[in-house]
């Protein structure tokens, strides 16, 4: 009877066939194949970096006949940086400007940043290859991320979001709102939000400092709101607050067009003997000008002064500049003779102002001996100022007898009346 036992010696294990070549293999090194006596170029030494051959098993079988060999190139690695030649006249100015102090690691780095390109790589892979190879401590992180910095390099940011995450960096409260910061500078409301709850996700509370930042981001992207929040939670933290805050709160509503509500945060400083700085004064104090509020720009001239701040030309300007929209044209005047005593030195624009205040009470004569007047104190009417009074004697149809007049008492002014 046939045995249904099956038949061992007719079917061949996978297994044991790769175990016959392997043996094979070893009793008929792939060295002795007649192949490589006929191509002795082909054999290469474990030193070679370049190009390794896979040799299969079945190379030994028959020793006596020219098998097949199957050759693989292993294609170099890239370097980290690219050769000296590869580099742009622009690049390797960069790199020969590093500072000399800089660690080897951070020029490493920085080489790589200068030359990098979208195309042939990508940041978080080069900063990881970086992290692996040199095990940066956080002043090399710091190091690189301020030549970046005075680059103004556009992989700074990019860069400082994946060093974040990297433990050899530990990052503190103090390095988000630096970048955070730098978002708002550049109005990327957007990455200093998503910045702001990464740092929040890392269990990081908010401070005084990173809110006044926050405050002046929302100011300068008109959110008045969101800095009214920022500035409610400062004040929730229970800390004192300081010029910079309320500065930062109090243009956020010079610019949402608040100025009675900027005033008051104003004099809410001033009662506790905190004063904004003169950037916040005059932005108040423009604001009222240009909307011919003589009484509040007169106010924060006023408060300039108690503030400890010396008025100079300019200011003074926008004080008589709410008088002259406001039509007042002789309280301008006054102002103008206010500025003059004090030893302010007048400048075009307030010539300018004072004449336009002359005109509107068609006061020529008066215009024409203010004129002489500071001609005899060495000023020299500017364009502005030549501009108006050819307007206004264009409208009185006086042009040729003024421009007689003007060259009989000697007036020198920035352009010819004719």
């Amino acid at each position: 009877m046939a045995s249904i036992s099956p038949n061992f010696s007719s079917v061949t294990s996978p297994i044991c066939t790769h175990a016959q070549k392997s043996l094979i293999a070893f009793h008929n090194p792939f060295w002795r194949n007649p192949f490589f006596r006929k191509y002795p170029n082909l054999m290469f030494s474990s030193k070679s970096n370049h190009c390794k051959m896979l040799v299969f098993s079945c190379l030994n079988e028959g020793v006596g006949s020219v098998a097949n060999v199957v050759i693989d190139t292993e294609i170099p690695k890239p370097n980290r940086v690219r050769a000296v030649f590869d580099l742009s006249e622009e690049q390797k100015q960069a790199i020969s400007q590093l500072p000399s102090k800089m660690t080897n690691r951070c020029k490493l780095l920085m080489k790589e940043i200068i030359c990098f390109s979208p195309e042939n790589g990508s940041v978080p892979l080069m900063l990881a290859a970086w992290v692996k190879s040199t095990n940066p401590r956080r002043t090399d992180w710091l190091s690189v991320f301020k030549e970046l910095e005075a680059l103004n390099h556009p992989l700074y940011f990019e860069v400082a979001e994946h060093a974040f995450a990297e433990e050899s960096f530990e990052a503190n409260i103090r390095d988000y709102t630096n970048i955070i910061h730098g978002y708002a500078k550049q109005n990327r409301l957007q990455e200093a939000e998503q910045t702001l709850t990464a740092m929040k996700n890392r269990g990081l509370l908010c401070d005084q400092v990173i809110l006044t930042a926050l405050i002046h981001m929302y100011s300068k992207s008109g959110n008045l709101k969101q800095a009214q929040d920022s500035f409610e939670e400062m004040k929730m933290l229970g800390v004192q607050l300081d010029r910079r805050s309320y500065g930062s709160i109090i243009m956020a509503h010079i610019r949402a067009e608040k100025l009675s509500s900027a005033e008051t945060l104003l004099q809410e400083m001033e009662a506790q003997e905190i004063y904004a700085g003169r950037e916040v004064y005059k932005a108040l104090l423009r604001a009222y000008s240009m909307k011919g509020d003589f009484s509040g720009a007169q106010r924060i001239f006023d408060a300039i002064q108690v503030a400890g701040i010396t008025p100079d030309a300019r200011v003074c300007g926008l004080l008589i500049n709410a008088y002259v929209v406001s039509g007042r044209a002789q309280e301008a005047c006054v102002a103008f003779g206010n500025m003059r005593r004090s030893g302010i030195e007048v400048n075009d624009k307030c010539v300018a102002l004072v004449l336009a205040a002359f005109e509107m009470e068609d006061k020529l004569k008066e215009a024409l001996d203010l004129l002489i007047e500071l001609e005899g104190e060495g000023i020299m009417v500017g364009k502005e100022g030549s501009d108006l009074l050819v307007k206004w004697f264009q409208k009185l149809g006086v042009v040729e007898e003024v421009a007689i007049v003007l060259r009989e008492l000697g007036l020198k002014m920035a352009q010819p009346i004719l």
